[in-house]
This record gives C-alpha cells, structure tokens and sequence, in this order.
C-alpha cells in the first residue's frame, strides 16, 4: 500500500503556507521526498538487527519484527536472471537485496541453489563427492552478477529479492491560468508502507527546512521524527 504523493505534497505545502513559511517547488519536492524515502526504506534493515534481538510480544499486531518485515515486504520481488554466457547471470538492475535463487530443472519443483564465497566456488568442483549438479546447483555473487554451476544451466533460474524503491514524483502540467494541475497518469508515489506517511511529512519539512534556513521549522521537525522515531522503537 504506497503513500500518495499528491496528498504529501499538498500536505507540506499546506503547513509550509499556514506557518508563512514560503514555498515548495515540485522540483524540490521530488528531489527531497525521494531521498527521504530512500533514507526510511535503507532504516528498515538496521531496525529489523535491532528488534530480532529483542523479546517481541505475542499479541496480534504488536510484533516489531513482523511489523518492520511487513514495510520491507513492499519492495519484495521476484525475477528472473538473464544468461549472458556460459553459467553467468546478470541480475535486475533495481536489485538492492538478494534473497534465494531459485532453478526450475526437469520436473515438478524448482531448487534452491547454495550460495558460496570464492575459494569454496573453485574447491567444491574439485572432488566428485561434492560437485554440484542440477538438482544441487551453487552459485557465487558477484558484480551483480550469478556465476552458476554446473554451468550447463543457462535458463530458468530466479531471483528473489529486496527492490530499490523508484524516485518519487509529483508530476504536473499546467493549467490556462499558470496554475499547476497534478497529473496521477505520470506521477510516482512513495512506496513505503501507507503508516509511513507522517514520517515522510516530517522528515520533508526537516529539509525544506535546512534548504530555505529556517531554523523554527528545523527544530519543530526534529523533535516530532525523533519522537516518532521513540515510539517505534521503545
């Protein structure tokens, strides 16, 4: 369930206009609101560190860990590598982290391959006993790129993986008056979790901010993502 840009936009410019604060350029707007994204989407991996490791409670809803895995299971994607050559695999260009791969080999049901570092890559094909086949192929990553084996695998192989989320836009175009006129057909809205949408609001006017030196706006801004921040976490 994405965020509307529309609504953050409007949102922003509302509080920005009430408090005589001046004025937000669609420009400026996409270009704050994707890096605020990208700075709540790349928290979601250090918050879910820190909740595994602590005791969660067992009531409905309440779970920290399941709650921070449901925002990253907005960009949960799978794919399918493309073969370049001989057992190589390029993956998806919006790859931002890989989860399992998967081959689909003669039959019913598709294997997971092992993934190994280097050193193992080149030693386990060296002893009969251990060299991989198609029913246990391995891989190895690197350059956003697969290198399979055995090598004879040149298709049906899958990707499981965490997307980078898209740069925002508040597309628009422009009405007989000089106004601006939201255009939803063009526009990108945010692709976090829908509960994320204070948070974003927060951290925009925390930028705008800093970009027109204002320093109340700063402040205020501060102290209502950190305690937002609090009241996830604690």
């Amino acid at each position: 369930m994405a965020v509307n840009v529309d609504i953050v936009y409007k949102t922003v410019l509302l509080i920005l206009n009430k408090e005589q604060r001046g004025y937000m350029t669609p420009d400026e707007f996409n270009k704050i609101g994707s890096q605020v994204q990208r700075e709540i989407f790349e928290a979601y991996f250090e918050d879910l560190n820190q909740q595994v490791r602590i005791p969660q409670t067992e009531m409905e809803y309440s779970d920290r860990v399941a709650i921070t895995d449901e925002k990253i299971a907005e960009f949960k994607v799978e794919n399918t590598a493309t073969h370049t050559s001989g057992g190589v695999f390029t993956l998806p260009t919006n790859l931002y982290r890989l989860g399992s791969v998967t081959y689909q080999p003669t039959g019913p049901y598709p294997v997971e391959l092992q993934r190994v570092g280097r050193a193992d890559f080149y030693n386990i094909r060296k002893s009969p006993l251990t060299r991989p086949t198609t029913n246990h192929p391995v891989y190895l990553y690197e350059d956003n790129q697969l290198l399979v084996y055995p090598n004879t695998i040149n298709a049906d192989v899958s990707v499981q993986y965490v997307k980078k989320p898209e740069d925002v836009n508040w597309a628009f175009t422009t009405g007989s008056l000089g106004q601006l006129l939201f255009d939803s057909a063009n526009a990108t809205d945010f692709e976090l979790h829908n509960s994320e949408r204070t948070e974003i609001i927060l951290k925009i006017l925390l930028y705008q901010g800093i970009v027109i030196r204002d320093p109340q706006i700063i402040q205020v801004a501060a102290q209502k993502a950190q305690q937002e921040e609090v009241n996830e976490k604690s």
